[in-house]
């Protein structure tokens, strides 16, 4: 679990497709340096957030660090697109006891976006988004929470039918994210809060019923609340 507020932000030295060292696994990785600021209590096996993507730390030193990265990381992620010099954000797992600053991040992507508009505005800036699966848009709400390549950050407007939303970053957020060293055409990584998936599957769940497609299942819970009520009110 994670928060959405970056620690700092590292560089890629390298991107191998095929990993043959005991830390690669045969797989595709990725080694990060500038890291320190996330490796002073790690340990191998440890979770880091690497532009909003949970990995595991396969091995690592008092500055760098490397991951493995499964084929649905590649194809869910940005990640794939980083080259030798990109900077990504940084951000370890939870820890108990710390204080939340940001929202609950589960480091699961769902889906990337691609910048479309970016308009300065004052000190800050505000980008427009749209996200390459359409299904997401339900979970983007205005005022909400979303993480954009890990970054915690507030939605403001959204636009369903063209699958488009905006963020606004504030000056110390440009500061500390990689966010402003994008351009119009760059994919982003999205995850959507996940209190709003878990909100609709229960709710559906309900509605639906067990095994009713009629409608029944959502006319005996309706039924049982009115009901409810009913008694409170005699």
């Amino acid at each position: 679990m994670f928060t959405g507020i970056v620690e700092c932000m590292g560089r890629v030295v390298e991107f191998s497709r095929l990993d043959t060292t005991t830390a690669g696994g045969n797989g595709a990785s990725l080694t990060i340096a500038e890291a320190g600021a996330v490796l002073g209590d790690c340990h191998l096996g440890d979770s880091i957030a690497i532009n909003g993507t949970c990995l595991t730390v396969t091995e690592f030193s008092a500055d760098s660090f490397k991951v493995g990265l499964a084929p649905e990381t590649l194809s869910r992620t940005n990640l794939g697109e980083l080259q030798q010099g990109d900077r990504v954000n940084l951000e370890r797992a939870l820890a108990a006891g710390h204080r939340f600053g940001g929202h609950f991040v589960q480091g699961h992507v769902d889906t990337t976006a691609d910048i479309i508009e970016l308009v300065p505005d004052a000190n800050s800036v505000r980008y427009k988004l749209r996200v390459a699966d359409p299904a997401l848009m339900p979970y983007i709400i205005p005022k909400g929470f979303i993480a954009v390549d890990g970054t915690s950050l507030t939605v403001c407007d959204v636009d369903d039918d063209e699958h488009w939303f905006t963020i606004m970053m504030i000056a110390y957020t440009q500061a500390h994210v990689v966010m402003p060293s994008k351009a119009v055409g760059d994919k982003v990584n999205i995850e959507v809060d996940m209190l709003g998936k878990y909100v609709e599957k229960v709710t559906a769940s309900i509605l639906r019923g067990s095994s009713d497609a009629d409608g029944a299942g959502a006319a005996s819970y309706i039924e049982k609340v009115v009901q409810r009520v009913l008694q409170k009110e005699k």
